[in-house]
């Protein structure tokens, strides 16, 4: 009776083995996924639609005016401009698209808890987004019907426009204002 229980232990052991193995192999890759749409980045310059959507990439970006790999497509903006997505070096060596790319095609849902950025040089202004629809929306039209505005509140004093919404235009957008201060590592 003892080996047959200790039989049925083991056996009960190695299959939660088995499949905490199988948790483990999927798992990273949907984490990966779903913690990567949950940000997207913009920035027009140079007449060209810069897409990231590594935070790093986006800073790297802002900092040097261009990034090391990209992927590009002529006029193809929504006002026929050059689209660029940044691509991390991970990225480079892939056919298929990235995640900025799925994301703006709709090919990839927006995390629930989305933030987005799109600067706009020429402006010195930084549109800000806790609202994938709202983003897709400014991106494909440049319009921003609601917002709340901080002149002068970004990293090297641009304007900061925070777009807003129907449900959410009556109040002072505290979360993203956070979110974006974080970001930025502003006080």
């Amino acid at each position: 009776m003892k080996k047959l229980i200790m039989a049925l232990l083991a056996t009960g052991v190695l299959a939660g083995c088995a499949s905490e193995t199988k948790m483990e192999t999927a798992s990273p890759a949907a984490a990966t996924a779903q913690a990567a749409n949950d940000d997207l980045y913009v920035a027009f310059h140079d007449g060209r639609m810069n897409v990231f959507y590594d935070a790093g990439l986006y800073k790297e970006f802002m900092e040097r005016g261009e990034t090391a790999y990209r992927r590009t497509f002529i006029g193809e903006g929504p006002n026929g401009e050059t689209v660029v997505y940044g691509l991390t070096g991970d990225d480079k060596k892939k056919t298929t698209p990235s995640i900025g790319e799925q994301m703006m095609a709709g090919n990839l849902k927006a995390a629930e808890d989305f933030y987005g950025e799109v600067y706009r040089g020429e402006e010195n202004r930084i549109y800000v987004f806790s609202n994938w629809d709202d983003f897709k929306g400014y991106v494909d039209l440049g319009i921003d019907n609601l917002r709340y505005t901080d002149i002068g509140a970004g990293p090297n004093g641009e304007t900061v426009v925070y777009v807003l919404n129907a449900s959410n235009k009556k109040k002072k957008p505290v979360k993203t204002i956070a979110k974006f201060k974080a970001f930025h590592g502003i006080q």
